[in-house]
C-alpha cells in the first residue's frame, strides 16, 4: 500500500542540513537527505588521502540527526557525535568517520557501508551521497584566481571580500540514482541553509540534479541563511542568494523562509570581526515566489568542540520552528 506520508527532501550539507532533519523527524513524513560529497576539510582531508574514501561528515551529521534517540541507539547516536580530543593521528577525528571508513574496508564498499550504517543507528528517514564519484570543488573569483579544494573556499587563505564567478567540479561528478529518484518522487525539497557555495551548490554541480530539482513537481523551499559567509558570499543580501541558485535551478523556487528572530548579540559582534554580518531581507513583495518571514532562529549561541579544528557557525536555526514552518507547506 503506498504511503500517505509527505516525501520531503532535504538538500545541503554540514550543520544547516542537521538542524532541518533534526526538527523535520519529530513530523509525520518520509525523510531523504541528500548531501554534497566534495567537502575536503578537517578529518574528510585524512579519510579522503589516507583510506581513499568519499568524505563522510555531512552524511555523518545526517545520520546523527534522523537517529533514534531511544535506548541503547541513543546511546550510538552519542557515540557517532564524538570528536576525539587526544592520540596522534586520531585527534579531531570523530568516531563515526573512523566506524565509517572500517566497515568499508571490512564490506569492501563504502556506498555498502552507508547502507549498514543506517540500519544500526535505525535512522529515521534516508541519507543519500549526491554522487559516488571522487572529485574536488573548485572556485573562479571575479579577480580570475582560481582556488581548488572545498576547505580553502570555507576558510579563505585569500581576499575574503572577492566575489566568486564561477564554481565547478574536477572531475565532473555522476549523480547517484538514488538522489536523482528521490528529488524526482518528493513532495517537498528543501534546499539549505548552509553555506551557499560548499554546501548547497556542489550538490548541484552533479551532472542532471538542478535539471531533475527544476523538472520536479514538489514544492521548493529554500531557507535563507543567517549571516553572510566571508569568502563565499561577503555582502551578500537575501536577493543575491537567490539569484546565484537561480542561475542553477531557474526561477523554480516556491517558497523562501526568512529568519525575523533577534540574534545573539554577542554572537553577531563576533562575526563581525571576521566581516560577517546579519543577511538583510530585500526580498520584493511581489515575486514568484511566496516569501514567509518569521522568528526562526535559536538564541542559544553554539561553541564547538575544542578539537574540531574547522570554523563553526555560532547561530543556528531553531530545529523545531523551522520544521513547524516547512510542515505548514504540506
Amino acid at each position: 500500500m503506498k504511503s500517505l506520508l509527505p516525501k520531503i527532501v532535504c538538500i545541503g550539507g554540514g550543520t544547516g542540513t542537521f538542524v532541518v532533519l533534526n526538527g523535520l523527524k519529530s513530523f509525520p513524513c518520509q525523510l531523504s537527505a541528500i548531501v554534497t560529497m566534495s567537502d575536503s576539510g578537517g578529518s574528510n582531508k585524512r579519510i579522503r588521502d589516507e583510506f581513499g574514501l568519499l568524505p563522510t561528515s555531512d552524511i555523518r551529521q545526517c545520520f546523527v540527526a534522523l537517529a533514534d534517540e531511544n535506548g541503547g541507539t541513543g546511546l550510538l547516536r552519542k557515540l557517532f557525535m564524538y570528536r576525539f580530543n587526544k592520540g596522534d593521528g586520531i585527534s579531531g577525528m570523530t568516531f563515526a568517520n573512523l566506524f565509517m571508513a572500517a566497515l568499508s574496508d571490512i564490506l569492501g564498499s563504502q556506498e555498502e557501508a552507508i547502507r549498514m550504517t543506517r540500519k544500526v543507528l535505525r535512522i529515521k528517514g534516508t541519507v543519500i551521497p549526491v554522487s559516488l564519484t571522487k572529485t574536488d570543488l573548485y572556485a573562479k573569483y571575479e579577480n580570475g584566481k582560481i582556488v581548488s579544494e572545498e576547505h580553502l573556499i570555507d576558510e579563505p587563505e585569500h581576499d575574503g571580500t572577492l566575489r566568486i564567478s564561477k564554481v565547478y567540479l574536477k572531475p565532473a561528478a555522476q549523480s547517484n540514482p538514488e538522489a536523482l529518484k528521490a528529488i524526482k518522487n518528493a513532495d517537498i525539497i528543501v534546499l539549505g541553509p548552509g553555506d551557499l557555495y560548499t554546501s548547497l551548490i556542489p550538490n548541484l554541480l552533479v551532472r542532471g540534479v538542478s535539471t531533475a530539482i527544476s523538472k520536479s513537481k514538489a514544492k521548493k523551499v529554500y531557507v535563507m541563511n543567517l549571516m553572510t559567509k566571508f569568502g563565499q558570499t561577503y555582502g551578500f543580501t537575501a536577493s543575491d542568494h537567490i539569484k546565484v541558485l537561480e542561475s542553477y535551478i531557474d526561477k523554480s523556487i516556491g517558497t523562501v523562509i526568512v529568519n525575523s528572530g533577534r540574534l545573539n548579540k554577542e554572537a553577531v559582534t563576533i562575526y563581525a570581526k571576521s566581516k560577517e554580518t546579519v543577511v538583510k531581507n530585500d526580498l520584493p513583495k511581489d515575486s514568484y515566489y511566496q516569501t514567509i518571514v518569521s522568528n526562526i532562529v535559536s538564541n542559544q549561541m553554539i561553541l564547538k568542540d575544542q578539537s574540531d579544528l574547522l570554523v563553526r557557525s555560532l547561530i543556528r536555526h531553531d530545529s523545531a520552528k523551522l520544521a513547524a514552518q516547512i510542515m505548514q507547506l504540506v
